[in-house]
């Protein structure tokens, strides 16, 4: 995916797991995107690390026309109540206008309570924690380290992830916006997730 709006937009909660989105954040601020934070509101939130950040913008002020995808991070909260199911129903409205949204851990299961995960196909942790959810998708269950799921004509692509599992939705997320080639892409996750140093040489020529 390419075009003019370089804007990644990451959610952020208390508890929001701040470690799962280190690797995607940090290559795309590098390859010239801009990653700007999103809060219920613009009060500071607090990570699982025990990071305080200060939204830039409140989850009311964001805009799916204005962003180029929409990353959620795993949260306590989650699965302890409905406070974060508006971030849920604001990742149906970027999906619907055709902007892409990336879910991993815990924001899978809030996406699957939505309905977003029905007719796509994905993964998470463990299929039993969806089916916890009650959601209609299971049969669309992918076992393995992170999925894209390209979307209906028109619609956004989603991509999913279990929380263990970082570097290869950080991957999921260059080949969907396009950050490298597929020989660089190839090379960055085996240099970040298996430490092959050969894969170093790779990422250096290009």
């Amino acid at each position: 995916m390419t075009g003019s709006n370089r804007t990644v937009h990451l959610a952020v909660y208390d508890t929001f797991a701040d470690w799962e989105t280190g690797h995607t954040t940090a290559h795309l601020a590098r390859n010239g995107y801009t990653v700007r934070t999103v809060g219920p509101s613009r009060e500071p939130v607090t990570t699982m690390g025990g990071l305080r950040v200060q939204p830039d913008l409140s989850l009311d002020e964001l805009r799916a026309q204005e962003s180029t995808l929409l990353i959620l991070t795993g949260a306590d909260a989650w699965d302890t109540g409905d406070a974060l199911a508006p971030f849920a129903r604001a990742a149906r409205g970027f999906l619907d206008a055709g902007v892409p949204v990336a879910a991993i851990c815990g924001a899978t299961a809030g996406l699957a309570r939505e309905g977003l995960l029905d007719g796509r196909t994905h993964t998470s942790a463990v299929s039993f924690y969806l089916a916890a959810t009650g959601y209609a998708g299971g049969s669309r269950y992918v076992d393995a380290d992170a999925v894209t799921d390209a979307g209906a004509a028109g619609g956004g692509g989603l991509i999913t992830a279990g929380p263990t599992e970082p570097v290869a939705f950080a991957r999921e997320v260059f080949a969907l916006l396009g950050v490298y080639g597929p020989e660089k892409l190839d090379a960055w996750y085996r240099l970040f997730h298996d430490s092959d140093a050969s894969a170093y040489e790779v990422l250096q020529g290009e």
